[in-house]
């Protein structure tokens, strides 16, 4: 570890969003069941939380409330609609909550503190799909409306008024720089709200109360870029600093302080966890590893 000691944060409730102290790890990689979880106040190596109801690799992406958090989508044999709960405070296994409209992996998740959405993906062609949940009650996704351009690989986050989806790959595979944008008490399409600083997809992605953060993804090679936005005001993203070193598929969370990446590849499946300051720019710092290696797997924080 090059960091010890513990950061303080005092978990809360801030513009619609639960940023509390717990962060989850969810899949990832081969055939992978695995949760994590870390305190994300307190840099260290993560800790075993339970199993998904099924292996989950490719961005089955999660969100959450203030006590329970939700994966949906991704790869389980086939592409799946499966949606898993769990809650935050208590370790355990997942248990079904329902289904969404599409099977599909690659999907982006935010969320509001009630409503859960997914937008975009795969299912064998490049999807525009937003979907939501009320996350506190258990049963299929309802239709939300659509994202401008169908891709796979959008990375979301939210201040708890918008959601934000970034990047990915569109219908002819090509990186976009992409930045869509909703309310997510109202549904409705997406709406354009700027570009990243440089195309790719596969970024980590986590937010406070008023900063989205990308860290990481490929372009066609991989990066360690880490671009941020403020998420009431549409514009153009701006660089923050750098990851600890190049990689994608990294998966974000935040306790409303301090974001955490973990996992992703870089020619192999990673355990590497990192975090950053969400309101200082500077470069991620070593936070401790997961329990396991991992790659496209599914986060979300909570108390």
């Amino acid at each position: 570890m090059l960091v010890s000691g513990a950061l303080s944060l005092t978990p809360s409730v801030a513009g619609g969003v639960w940023y509390g102290g717990r962060g989850l790890h969810a899949g990832g990689s081969t055939a992978n069941v695995t949760i994590d979880y870390i305190t994300i106040a307190t840099p260290s190596n993560s800790t075993d939380f339970g199993d998904l109801t099924a292996s989950m690799e490719d961005y089955g992406s999660g969100c959450s409330d203030s006590s329970r958090g939700v994966w949906g989508g991704g790869y389980r044999g086939g592409w799946s609609n499966i949606i898993d709960y769990i809650t935050i405070a208590t370790t355990g296994n997942a248990t079904d909550f329902g289904n969404l409209t599409q099977a599909r992996r690659e999907n982006g998740a935010c969320s509001d503190g009630t409503k859960g959405v997914w937008a975009g993906g795969w299912n064998g062609g490049y999807l525009d799909t937003i979907d939501y949940i009320t996350i506190a009650t258990i049963g299929n996704a309802t239709d939300f409306g659509n994202l401008t351009v169908a891709r796979t690989e959008p990375q979301g986050c939210s201040d708890g008024t918008k959601g934000v989806f970034a990047g990915g790959k569109n219908s002819s595979g090509v990186k976009v720089d992409t930045i869509d944008y909703i309310t997510i008490a109202t549904t409705g399409n997406g709406t354009d709200f700027g570009n990243l600083t440089d195309a790719r997809w596969g970024c980590g992605t986590c937010s406070d109360t008023t900063r989205g953060v990308f860290a990481g993804g490929q372009d066609g090679s991989l990066i360690d870029i880490i671009d941020y936005i403020t998420i009431a005001t549409t514009s153009n993203a701006t660089n923050f600093g750098n990851v600890s070193f190049s990689r994608y598929g990294s998966t974000g969370v935040s306790d409303g302080t301090y974001g955490v990446f973990s996992g992703g590849w870089n020619g192999g499946y990673l355990d590497t966890i990192d975090y950053i300051t969400i309101q200082t720019t500077g470069n991620a710092t070593d936070f401790g590893d997961l329990t396991r290696t991992s790659h496209r797997g599914g986060g979300m924080s909570g108390d």
